[in-house]
């Protein structure tokens, strides 16, 4: 079963979340759980929790159509002392929002090295604080997004977030969320068959498909190799439709969420339906 979603900007109103998604055609989607662009975020209250459980039990979305997405400020590699532990607090924090919701897994992007720190030292940093994280929750996965390489961002590269994977204690919480947009801004040519065939035999040997939580399905304005992440509407960028259609129909890519975070919502139920008719299912859920 395919599960194609988008992110939804639902605000403190989180309970609106999964009828937003439904609107659009949706069978899964993303949100965030805290103020992405702050350290500290009010708690949920626990009517608040109970009346997103049943929301998404409503409307039929069990926890491997959700991928939460962490804050933006949040650095596991920071080479600060002080944000580097305000990183961690607020990874765990977010990862315990997600339990209260009842959600199983929590995507964030993996960290910045600011070129004050050896990218092997900042990668040692990712996994302590994954390790940290794991230690003060339960029930949650820590998913690593993989990134476009921009700036010092690591996890641009799958050796990197196998070697991220390798510093983790209990790897059976650990995941990963592949862009399409931020790979090919990367270097890695998923506009392509053969360059789409050579990613994934890659993510095989080096992570394996026991990993993938979730995807980000995105064009990209930028050339293949640019390290600038700019998304794009499906088939309106650099990557073309093609790396979407073989996405939607290849089984290795059934039950987990696949977020749009293209950047122009009107266009997202035409996206959803396209995606839906690659993977030969029908148009709509409504």
């Amino acid at each position: 079963m395919k599960y194609f979603g988008i992110h939804v900007e639902s605000g403190s109103d989180l309970s609106a979340a999964p009828a937003m998604a439904v609107a659009v055609g949706a069978n899964a989607f993303a949100l965030n759980l805290a103020d992405p662009a702050k350290w500290r975020s009010p708690a949920i209250a626990d009517d608040v929790a109970a009346s997103f459980r049943a929301e998404c039990a409503r409307l039929g979305f069990g926890p491997d159509q959700i991928l939460p997405h962490a804050g933006f400020v949040i650095n596991p590699g920071s080479p600060d002392a002080r944000k580097l532990k305000l990183s961690q607090m607020a990874l765990i924090d977010e990862m315990q929002r997600a339990h209260l919701l009842g959600l199983d897994r929590l995507n964030f992007h993996p960290g910045v090295h600011l070129r004050q720190i050896d990218p092997a030292e900042c990668i040692r940093r990712i996994s302590t604080s994954i390790n940290i994280a794991l230690r003060e929750t339960e029930g949650v996965t820590a998913v690593i997004e993989n990134t476009a390489g921009q700036g010092s961002n690591l996890g641009w590269s799958l050796q990197q977030i196998a070697d991220m994977i390798a510093g983790v204690d209990d790897r059976s919480r650990v995941g990963v969320c592949i862009d399409t947009a931020h790979a090919y801004a990367a270097g890695y040519d998923v506009a392509t068959p053969e360059g789409f065939a050579a990613m994934w035999d890659e993510f095989e040997r080096l992570i394996g498909f026991g990993y993938l939580r979730g995807m980000h399905l995105n064009d990209s304005q930028r050339p293949l190799g640019s390290r600038i992440d700019r998304h794009a509407p499906l088939g309106q960028g650099t990557i073309g439709f093609d790396c979407f259609d073989a996405i939607a129909a290849d089984p290795r890519f059934d039950g987990i969420p696949l977020i749009l975070e293209t950047p122009d919502p009107l266009l997202w139920p035409s996206e959803i339906a396209r995606l839906r008719a690659a993977a030969s299912l029908p148009p709509s859920l409504t």
